[in-house]
Parts: structure tokens; sequence; C-alpha cells
């Protein structure tokens, strides 16, 4: 007996190609992570979650004085300004209650000198002023090039810090400084007296909403702050004074000072250098910028996203396949939301979605495949044995299929020709002839048994052998099996008509009739044979007694003989007994019926 050839049981062989794929895929994906095009995409779904319910301050720690163009107007002056209107603004700000003043503007080159000296008797401890550090691409190498305020400013008492800023390759600002004495962090340690810790890896900023979200004064009202602004609106406030222009300040035609930032994607506006510096002077002091994960642990998120593909492809329906991907990727997005959002940690969901999508199209692909291949085996298994719709049934449904051998209950049918020796003997100067006439015989009576839900088991000569039952359940298998036998005998005629055309003129050979017999018992059904050649066939000893049957037809005057077995199951027809029958191998005799509508 044959091993099973179909099967709708995980293999170890799939579980392994599923645990391969899924590999392959974790592995293209974490290579692909590394990609530039790959990282754009991490770092705008970071823009998307950073941005959705963010958390913010308790209240904004800086107060922008903004260089806008309403200050333009009102000054009367095209920018640069006279320095002494800067040293005027300090001494403004400082009469208004401000705690310290940090400028976003690099005074690093010489102008007037009564303008410079004005400037420099302004200054004081309380006073931080921008700094700059770039790198300069030469054809022999780069250079690091560090920009300073005038040093008459710091020998006056202010301060600097680096106010550069460095954005992502995708021109989006995501990252916080990492200079030890950067613009915010001096600006930290002057107001609260203590020391930032230099930051060695590379942080994200948590920005907390789009342009506009900080409290904002434009410079010409911070000069007159009596007229402009409620009473003691300055109060004990940290200000940043410097470039808030928002002519310029959109995504197509760029700004002076201003950024690509997190917001941007939704906002479709830039953010002003000045309300960046303060987004990340809030970072620091209230703790709140992410970290990225180490790539290492990226690269394990995304090998088990694509572990995940092999329980999301579990269900062979592909609605509820869908939807459990869609819940795994809202889960995958989900966790990273919910990492970042309380454990101000960032864990890209991108490269984890498409390791599963990917893993799960893996394994999608390779069971199509393999239906495909199941498909071709039934129909080459069972499309010689079973009606079109039935072979499409199990094509469908494996699970249908029990092959190997098992005991189940079938009604058998043997039918057999007589009179077709004559036929031969009238056709032997014709063997294509005589194929013609015998497919003209078994064709019919073959689309009868499988019309009515048989199997045929084989052919032998003028012979036909079908069971129902199997390989499908048919709990009305005697009676179908009875339908089909009448139906068949009923054929008889035509076919006669048919045969007769095709003899020679000359022959003179007699109608042919046919016998049958039919029995219902327990057989073995499976693949019978060996591992190279089988046949899906039956063995017990109803088959035998069926056989049996058959054979008695001539010698008991009847087209048709019935089991008692058979006749017990079909109680809606009427029969009529024949003859008790010795059955060779067996003492007892067997009782046969016919049809009451059979001679």
């Amino acid at each position: 007996m044959a091993e099973p050839r179909i099967t709708t049981m995980l293999s170890p062989h799939r579980r392994l190609s599923g645990l391969l794929l899924v590999a392959v895929a974790a592995l293209l994906v974490g290579a692909l992570s590394l990609t530039t095009f790959m990282r754009d995409l991490d770092g705008r779904s970071f823009d998307y979650l950073s941005t959705t319910a963010p958390v913010v301050p308790e209240q904004p720690g800086i107060t922008l004085i903004a260089i806008d163009e309403p200050s333009m107007d009102a000054i009367g002056q095209q920018w640069p300004w006279p320095r002494s209107r800067h040293a005027e603004l300090i001494r403004q700000l400082r009469g208004a209650g401000t705690k310290a003043i940090a400028f976003d503007v690099l005074f690093a080159e010489p102008s007037d000198d009564v303008e410079d000296q004005a400037l420099v008797d302004a200054m004081g401890p309380d006073i931080i002023l921008a700094a700059d550090e770039s790198i300069i691409e030469r054809p022999y190498g780069s250079t690091l090039v560090r920009t300073q305020p005038m040093p008459e400013l710091i020998a006056a008492g202010a301060q600097a810090g680096i106010a550069s800023l460095s954005m992502d390759g995708d021109g989006v600002l995501r990252n916080m400084p990492l200079y030890s004495d950067g613009f915010m962090a001096k600006l930290i340690e002057m107001t609260t007296g203590k020391t930032v810790p230099e930051n060695r890896t590379p942080r994200r900023i948590q920005h907390f909403g789009p342009a506009g979200s900080y409290p904002t004064i434009s410079y010409y009202q911070a000069l007159d702050p009596a007229t402009y602004l409620p009473s003691d609106y300055l109060q004990d406030q940290i200000v940043i004074v410097g470039f808030a222009l928002q002519t310029n300040a959109d995504i197509a035609a760029g700004g002076i000072d201003a950024f690509e930032t997190a917001y941007t994607l939704r906002s479709r506006q830039l953010t002003p250098g000045i309300e960046v510096q303060a987004t990340i002077f809030d970072n620091i002091l209230s703790g709140l910028s992410i970290a990225p994960a180490p790539q290492w642990l990226s690269l394990v998120f995304v090998a088990i996203a694509a572990a995940f593909a092999l329980a999301v492809s579990r269900p062979k329906a592909p609605v509820r396949k869908a939807l459990l991907l869609a819940l795994a990727l809202l889960g995958l997005i989900g966790t990273s939301w919910l990492l970042l959002q309380f454990g101000r940690f960032w864990v890209g969901p991108v490269a984890p979605s498409v390791a599963l999508v990917l893993g799960v199209a893996a394994i999608a692909t390779r069971d199509f495949a393999g239906e495909q291949k199941r498909g071709r085996e039934v129909q080459n298994a069972f499309g010689q044995y079973l009606a079109p719709e039935m072979v499409q049934k199990i094509a469908d449904d494996p699970g249908l299929l029990n092959l190997g051998g098992v005991n189940r209950e079938l009604t058998i049918l043997f039918s057999d020709i007589r009179g077709f020796t004559s036929i031969s003997e009238a056709m032997q100067d014709d063997p294509q002839g005589l194929t013609r006439m015998i497919n003209a015989i078994l064709t019919p009576l073959s689309n009868i048994i499988l019309r009515h839900g048989g199997t045929i088991d084989k052919y032998m000569g003028d012979c036909v052998m079908a069971f129902w039952n199997a390989p499908l359940d048919d709990p009305d298998h005697a009676l179908h099996a009875l339908e089909a036998a009448r139906e068949m005998l009923a054929e008889m005629e035509d076919i006669n008509r048919k045969i007769q055309a095709m003899l020679p003129e000359e022959a003179d050979v007699p109608l042919i009739r046919m016998g049958i017999g039919i029995n219902t018992g327990t057989c073995v059904v499976g693949n019978m044979g060996s591992d190279r050649r089988f046949d899906y066939s039956v063995l017990g000893d109803a088959v035998n007694l069926a056989s049996r049957l058959e054979g008695q037809c001539d010698e008991q005057g009847v087209d048709i003989l019935i089991g008692q077995a058979t006749v017990s199951a079909a109680s809606s027809l009427t029969f009529r007994k024949v003859a008790d029958i010795q059955v060779k191998g067996r003492s007892a005799t067997e009782p046969s019926y016919t049809l009451c509508d059979d001679p």
C-alpha cells in the first residue's frame, strides 16, 4: 500500500520551508534597512508617530523674540540692523525682568566701532551668543571650521554655545545636537546651574507642535514692552532672539534659518530656527528626547516580525489571513508608538512591517504553488475515476481525502458485456475499429457511473468495476449505485444501435446484453500497489461477492443481481429474491435479488 500522496497536515518539510522563507525575508529586509531609502522611510514614520498625541512639557520653557516682517516694517531698516539696536533690546528685556537672553544671531565679524562697542557694553553673564561649526569639503579632504562671536563680546561677560544643527539625509531635522558646548546646553547651565552631560549617542528631538507653538513676541514689541506687552509678561522669562521670517518659510521656497521638522509632514510649513532651539531646550530640561534603538535591536524586531508571518499565514481563508495581517501591522505600529510615547525609545515600524508583509507574501506564494501542484495531483490521480465536479471538490479541499488504506462501507458494482466475443470475431481484421467500438460501449456507461457519484476503479476488457462512498462521503451510496445500474441497462438499447451501425455489413452479430452485480459491505479503500505505481482501489470480501453476483446473472436469467446488504441499505426500492448463491470460499449460501422492474 502506497504512502499518502496528498495531505492536509503541516508536514515537517512545509514547516521547514516556512521557516526558511521568513528567514530569507528577515535577512533581505535587514540588508535593505541599511539603505538610504529604508532610512528615509523610517524617518517619515518617526515624523508621523512622534507627532501623534506627543508628550509636551507642562509649559514652554522659553519665549521667542522674533526678527520678523512686522519688525522690519516697524524699525524701517533692512537687515543687518545696527548693533546698538540689539544693545537697546537687551536693556529693555533686562528692565522687563528676563532671566536670560540668548541670541541665535552670529556676531562674528566687526561692524562699525561705535555700534560694536554699544553691543559690548550691553553684554553680561545673562547673555548667550550663538557660535557656528561647519564642515567645508575640499578636494583634498574635509575641514571643520568653528566660528565664534567676537572676542570682545565674550570678554564682556557673555557666553557662547554652538547653535549648529544637523539634518538627516532627507533634509529633515530630527536629531539632538551632540555638542558638549551646545547653544541650549549652555543656556540650561546658565539658568539652572546644572551641568548638562555630554551626549555621545544621537537622540531624536520630540517636537511639540508645528511652527508657532511657542509664545512669540515681535522684536519691535520687545523694544518697547511697556507699550506692547502686559505688565510683568517677561518677568523671569528665558528668551531667544532670532529670525522667524514667514515670507519664505515654506517647503517650496526655503527660508532664512528655518527647518523641515517632524511636523512639516503634517503642516507643510518650516519651523524657525529659534523655535527649534526652544524645542531642544525643553527636550533637555524635561528629558523628553528619544533614544533610537541600536541597529542590532532593530534587526531583532525585524526577525520577530518575520516570524509573525508564520502565524498570520496559518488561516486558509483569505479574508481571515488579510484581517490577521492588518491586525499584526497595526500591532507593530502601535508597539512602536507606545515605546516612543512611554519609553522615549524609538524602534521604527517600517522594516518589521516590510518583513512581515514579505514573509506572508512568500508563504502565500509557496502555498499557492503547492495548491496548484496538489490540484494537478488530484486531477492526475482521480480525473479518470471521478466526475469533473467531484475532482474539483477534492482539489479545493484535499482534506476530503484519506489515502493510504481505510476501512469503509462501500457499494461495489461489476458490469460485463454479454456477446462481445462475437463482435471481437467480426472485427478481428479491424483492431482500430474494435477499439472505437469498445469505447462506444464503455464511454456512456462510465458517464452514467460518474453522474451518479461513483468512482471508477478499473476497466477489464469489456468489464467495468466501480464503487460508491469513497473518496467522498455518500450516505446514499447503495441507492445511487442501483440508480446508476438501472440507467446503464436502459442505455443498452442506444449502445446496440451504435454498435450495429459500426459493424461491417456482412456481419451477423446478435445484440449485446449486460450483466451487473452489486453488493454492499466493509472494504479497505486506498492506494493499492507499489511506491512507484499504484491504483486507488478497494479490497474485501464484499468486492468478491459483487463480482460473483455479476457472474451469476446469465445462470439466473437476469440482467442484475444484488446482495442482501445492498437491498437492506436501499429500502426505498422494491426487490424480488432470485436465488441463494453458493460463493467460492464460503460454506453458507448468499441470497441474491433483482429489481422488480428487471426481467
